[in-house]
């Protein structure tokens, strides 16, 4: 199984020092409190995470969105490739992609703590001519998922960001302001490439992503391969190529996720009955659509549909 972890910082970047990880662990041990699970912040697109307990890995669809932990550790799986990180690393994640997600590390005495805020394409966009002529200019798409080394100065504004829950007031002018030094960090980093193409017309990666877009809304209609290329102006054998570059998965293969975990939420969250849920996300054999949920998630239809939410993960 392959991993996108790195191991050293790039030429030019200091690692963080000992007393910003301390301080960021004393923000989020502050602000995320007792709460178990995820905080959404008075910091637009800023959420905080609070974890306990490790759990198993589990499906869900993983926003564009930079993440950073302070305390515990994380993994995700795209595609059968493994995405580890931890308080050393961060990760960027260019564009929607169903993912399998687990935190590793968690316990009581060291809760899991992390971070996560929303990409927001405009100010990246806004962004790119500061960038300058010499930016790279990659034909090829590059993976939606990345994980690079924390450095020093991309750490320092995240702490800015995080010190703002202290005082409120400050928020709706400081917070646009340090959120775009984020973005921007992001952008120079070691893989601001990918973000760079999300944002770019003509790039590979921003019509993949508007592929996905598509199929995020209209999954439960028949995959036309054709229809797709054409509206995202690719051919068959580009779209494929792309897209799997892009998220390690073949259009079908992407739909198929998105189908199954939407299942898995009807069945869980409302109650709907297995025949009417495979109806609903667009499976027109019941029986297919049985074989391919055991397969992705392990357990019957009908088993998972007497689970309450908790007890199923």
């Amino acid at each position: 199984m392959k991993t996108s972890a790195e191991s050293r910082l790039p030429a030019g970047l200091e690692a963080p020092t000992a007393a910003q990880r301390a301080k960021l662990l004393s923000l989020l041990e502050r602000h995320a409190g007792a709460v178990e699970g995820s905080l959404e912040t008075p910091v637009p697109g800023l959420f905080l995470s609070r974890l306990t307990t490790a759990h198993a890995a589990r499906h869900v669809l993983q926003q564009p969105a930079f993440g950073l932990i302070a305390q515990g550790a994380k993994t995700l799986l795209a595609g059968g490739e493994r995405h580890a990180y931890d308080p050393f690393h961060y990760l960027v994640s260019s564009v929607h992609l169903p993912v399998l997600a687990g935190v590793t590390e968690a316990t009581t005495a060291c809760p899991y703590l992390g971070l996560r805020l929303e990409l927001d394409a405009g100010v990246i966009s806004e962004l790119i001519p500061a960038l300058g002529p010499g930016a790279a200019r990659e034909s090829a798409a590059l993976r939606g998922i990345r994980v690079s080394r924390l450095d020093h100065e991309l750490l320092d504004a995240v702490l800015r960001l995080l010190a703002l829950l202290d005082t409120p007031q400050h928020v709706p002018v400081l917070a646009p302001l340090i959120r775009r030094e984020i973005f921007y960090r992001l952008l120079i980093g070691e893989h601001g490439e990918s973000l760079r193409q999300l944002v770019q017309q003509d790039s590979q990666t921003h019509r993949i992503a508007r592929a996905i877009s598509h199929l995020r809304e209209h999954y439960h209609q028949p995959l036309r391969i054709e229809a797709l290329a054409r509206s995202v102006h690719m051919s068959n054998s580009s779209l494929h190529h792309h897209f799997k570059a892009v998220t390690a998965m073949t259009p079908l293969q992407f739909q198929k996720q998105l189908r199954l975990q939407e299942a898995r939420r009807l069945m869980l969250a409302e109650g709907l009955e297995v025949g009417a849920t495979a109806h609903r996300v667009g499976y027109e054999s019941a029986s297919q659509f049985s074989r391919e949920y055991r397969r992705l998630f392990g357990r019957a239809p009908a088993a998972e549909r007497s689970q309450t939410p908790a007890e199923a993960g």
